[in-house]
């Protein structure tokens, strides 16, 4: 599995990712109950709606990651570019354990509709490998347009709570996804929240502010070049 694409690395390194203030509780999500052995026929949900209308999306986020038992990981901060189908970069840097204490540079990752790119700014080293090789059930994914959620995940309504509304999602097929379950809070048909758990029982929240949905993008934002001198594993299809 490239590194680009585990939800757990890009959340400790702040990861989405691949997919965010004070430490959250532990478990903050709302309860949801147990999912039927296959996705019936349901009414469209505000991931649904959210989806359908959506060509670019540009926010900035918080992150907090936990471990399975609530003890706190790691806080950090990020942009998310997404720009359907496909394309998306998500840039994260972790935030300093105490005040004047010193942080890392972060990471990067890239989809510019060909390849996924992942940098790590610290090691400074790249992985690549071609879209159609990365797992393909990951909540940027989701967004991003990559991949059909019908034919991916399983998702439903999960209740109102902390004023959103929320929708469970997991992957039909875990053995091909980098996370266990997610739940998208909404507010007023926007995404605000994300929590994330991961294969290991980690648990990210990522909390959405400047939301910005179908402006223009640069498209420089949705490329990546490596830096000279970093160390690149992988080979990008041409």
């Amino acid at each position: 599995m490239a590194k680009g694409v585990n939800l757990t690395a890009l959340a400790a390194a702040a990861s989405f990712g691949w997919l965010l203030s004070a430490a959250l509780p532990a478990r903050s999500a709302p309860p949801v109950p147990a999912a039927p052995a296959v996705q019936a026929a349901r009414p469209a949900t505000p991931l649904d709606r959210f989806l359908s209308r959506l060509h670019t999306l540009q926010v900035s986020f918080r992150q907090t990651l936990v471990d399975a038992h609530g003890a706190l990981l790691s806080r950090s901060a990020g942009t998310l570019i997404v720009q359907r189908p496909g394309r998306f970069r998500w840039s994260i840097h972790p935030l300093p354990a105490k005040p004047g204490a010193a942080a890392g540079a972060g990471q990067l990752m890239v989809a510019d509709g060909r390849n996924l790119w992942f940098y790590d700014r610290d090691l400074e080293q790249v992985t690549v490998q071609p879209v159609s090789a990365a797992l393909s059930a990951t909540p940027a994914m989701l967004l991003s347009g990559t991949v059909d959620v019908q034919q991916h995940f399983r998702e439903r309504l999960a209740g109102r709570r902390q004023g959103l509304t929320w929708v469970f999602v997991e992957p039909l097929h875990p053995s091909g996804a980098d996370f266990r379950s997610a739940l998208f809070g909404f507010e007023h048909g926007t995404l605000k929240r994300m929590i994330l758990e991961d294969t290991l029982g980690q648990e990210a929240t990522i909390v959405f502010e400047h939301v910005a949905v179908n402006r223009p993008v640069p498209s420089a934002a949705l490329t990546f070049t490596p830096p000279a001198g970093a160390d690149v594993i992988g080979k990008p299809a041409r």
